[in-house]
């Protein structure tokens, strides 16, 4: 293992900000896994400390295939992380909402540039990510419909869905998009957490890595194949939104079928204590997300459903 400081910024008032990476094996630059770019990323860092473990052991064993070498960068918006802020803490900007970057613009930009240009030509970019939403989902692989995905190669990790999203103009400056447009192959894993530890979950997402790069020929992992991924569009998923504000209490749970008519949760008048609204079901099939914080506004998106066929 060699590590490597991939961008630093000077600070007056604190420690530089370095991006570090962990790399593994010599030879082609053969995928690059990228943890944390939100402060609040716990899960995402962690499940990506376990990976870097994890390719110590397999580089010791002699299990990284000659010629090939792979990339982790646990987290890159350090300063961030250290105080729990989801975004740059100086000017409250999206580091993911930054690529591929502006070496000669603002703080965020620089940021990513400096980041993007050393993992842009890495053969396959992964990269565990989170939601804007807050929530649990069913464990997937998200892809970018850009004309490059390529939706078998996105079944080899194992999990349960792949999920193809057609990006909308925010999209084409994150990460995601970017790797997918400048080096054609480029998926994002989401657990179920992002603040907090689900540490089963976490080493799903690194066993379906290592599963990856193992069918890709870069690496030897003998573990189990994991699932048989479905392929779903985005918006083929029914969504089941708020129609008042208030406390949320939910009874739905991520990957349980509910029925047509099925309660799912009550919105609760958050003075008075008594149900304002009954949200139920609006068809048959399996939930994929769930609101998972106390409050709730109007026409926010509570669950998201996988119709029945």
């Amino acid at each position: 293992m060699r590590k490597k400081i991939l961008y630093e910024l000077s600070s007056i008032y604190r420690d530089n900000l370095r991006i570090k990476g962990y790399i593994f094996g010599k030879g082609e630059k053969s995928a690059c896994v990228v943890g944390a770019i939100r402060g609040n990323e716990v899960q995402q860092l962690y499940a990506c400390a376990q990976l870097v473990k994890a390719l110590k052991e397999i580089e010791k064993a002699g299990k990284i295939k000659e010629g090939k070498s792979v990339m982790v960068v646990p987290c890159v918006n350090t300063y961030s992380i250290n105080i729990n802020k989801r975004f740059y803490p100086i000017d409250n900007t999206d580091i993911n909402r930054m690529f591929p970057g502006y070496n000669q613009g603002e703080t965020t930009q620089r940021i990513a540039a400096g980041l993007f240009d050393t993992i842009q030509d890495y053969k396959i970019g992964i990269q565990f990510a989170s939601f804007y939403m807050p929530g649990e989902f069913i464990p997937h692989v998200r892809m970018m419909r850009t004309g490059y995905e390529k939706k078998e190669l996105a079944k080899e990790f194992g999990l349960p869905y792949v999920v193809i999203r057609d990006p909308k103009p925010y999209d084409t400056t994150t990460l995601n998009y970017n790797w997918q447009i400048w080096n054609g192959q480029s998926f994002s894993i989401y657990t179920s957490e992002t603040d907090k530890l689900d540490i089963d979950n976490a080493m799903q997402a690194v066993r379906a890595v290592l599963n990856f790069l193992d069918k890709e020929g870069i690496l030897e992992y003998q573990g189990h194949d994991g699932y048989i991924s479905r392929v779903i569009n985005e918006n083929e998923m029914v969504p089941v939104k708020s129609k008042n504000a208030g406390i949320f209490e939910g009874f739905a749970q991520v990957n349980k079928s509910v029925q047509k008519g099925e309660l799912m949760a009550y919105i609760i008048d958050p003075y008075e204590g008594n149900i304002k609204e009954r949200v139920m079901a609006p068809c048959s099939g399996t939930v994929f997300f769930a609101h998972d914080t106390p409050m709730t506004y109007n026409n926010t998106v509570l669950f998201k459903i996988i119709e029945e066929s």
